[in-house]
């Protein structure tokens, strides 16, 4: 699967960015771009940021080719997760959603994502309810890097129900 590009006609589009990670949020902040994006006539974007093995298995793996493997099975998972989510934003918003697919730090790519693409307008993160904190990525974010960020940041409580967040898009 290749990353879909805009094409000129929709160069005037918003553009929300939501990162696709397994936290429990995910489904709000989707839900929330998502009905943005077609209440503005906008188009939903999505990232999902492979991030490296922390373990070691890659620099032992990539002596055996065992890494390319492992690179390559990261890689169709994120293909098929992003399938299953772009299913489901063309279904709420109307539009099928534009696509990345990145290696590397989550936010460090997020970051270089958004300087780099142009047409994204907003990114669109959900926080965790928990008490532990909003979660790393909006912490790395609004601590180190908020200056940094060329677009504004809109951050929906992961607690937020369905009918709670079609009332406030």
């Amino acid at each position: 699967m290749t990353e879909p590009e805009l094409n000129a006609s929709e160069g005037n589009e918003r553009v929300f960015l939501v990162v696709v990670d397994n936290s429990p949020e995910l489904g709000v902040a989707i839900l929330y771009a998502c009905r943005r994006a077609a209440h503005t006539g906008g188009r939903v974007a999505l990232l999902y940021v492979i991030e490296p093995d922390d373990n070691g298995a890659a620099d032992i793996g990539n002596w055996m080719g065992v890494g390319d493997v492992m690179r390559q099975e990261a890689r169709e998972e994120a293909e098929i997760t992003l399938s299953i989510v772009s299913e489901r934003v063309k279904s709420c918003s109307g539009k099928m959603p534009t696509y990345f697919i990145r290696e590397g730090g989550r936010a460090e790519q997020l970051l270089k994502l958004v300087n780099e693409e142009r047409s994204i307008s907003v990114l669109v993160l959900a926080a965790s309810a928990k008490s532990e904190g909003p979660g790393p990525l909006i912490t790395h974010l609004t601590s180190k890097h908020a200056g940094k960020l060329r677009v504004p940041v809109t951050i929906v409580p992961g607690s937020l129900t369905r009918d709670e967040l079609e009332a406030i898009t």
